[in-house]
């Protein structure tokens, strides 16, 4: 009867996690799309991409009423107990994810000059380094895997640096050109969302360095949190 019990505790937390795996591809699929329907200019990829942000709230919610249950009927402890509790804060944060990328989606049809804005072909990289990062803190959830957690965490300087470059390229682009100022505004917001996106998922990978490590890496200095990382796995190994 333990076994059994312990072996349906284990399949819940598993299947929990990949639901947490399932709702954070999504995510990384609406930031792909978004800023693919942006550079192409196709309306109809946005409006899937508006559309589909509903299947993001509905994961959330699933997610939600899966680790109540959890609580209530298997009253987890330690790191058990860490992991359910990041799979619910990781849910909300991936739901916020889908919110940025429905809100890029949005500004496709309001962007008229799409070939006239040079600062418009340093987007997609950005999203991509956002998109990988989305991508990786999901995988480091999945594997408890801190020293991912940390590399994630790391390339959200990158995502900073690309926000600064094209804040700079378009601030330029308006002055030469004041007819594309509402253009470039919008793309300061798309960019800004970005931007916010590899903040979101910097936080997820926060959470999962604490759930596999028991320790929080929030507001504290990177460079040091690479070397206490490097003696913790060196003294776990």
């Amino acid at each position: 009867m333990v076994a059994h019990t312990v072996t349906s505790f284990e399949n819940e937390i598993s299947q929990l996690r990949g639901l947490v795996a399932e709702m954070g591809g999504l995510a990384e699929v609406a930031i792909r799309d978004a800023v693919q329907a942006l550079v192409r200019d196709d309306d109809e990829l946005a409006s899937r991409v508006v559309d589909r942000d509903a299947r993001l709230d509905a994961q959330e919610f699933q997610i939600e009423r899966s680790v109540v249950q959890i609580i209530a009927l298997r009253a987890p402890m330690a790191d058990d107990l860490r992991d359910v509790i990041a799979a619910l804060k990781i849910s909300a944060v991936v739901e916020r994810i889908g919110d940025y990328a429905k809100n890029i989606a949005k500004r496709v049809d309001r962007v008229e000059g799409h070939s006239k804005i040079g600062p418009l072909t340093l987007l997609p990289a950005m999203a991509e380094i956002a998109q990988g990062m989305v991508r990786d803190a999901l995988n480091a959830y999945g594997a408890r895997d801190a020293r991912l957690a940390v590399d994630v965490i790391r390339r959200d300087q990158k995502v900073d640096e690309f926000y600064d470059s094209i804040f700079r390229n378009l601030v330029s682009h308006m002055i030469e050109k004041p007819s594309s100022i509402s253009d470039a505004a919008q793309l300061l917001f798309v960019a800004r969302n970005l931007e916010r996106i590899g903040d979101h998922a910097t936080n997820v990978a926060e959470m999962v360095y604490f759930a596999a490590t028991g320790e929080y890496c929030t507001e504290r200095d990177r460079t040091e949190l690479d070397e206490e990382l490097s003696d913790w796995l060196d003294g776990e190994g």
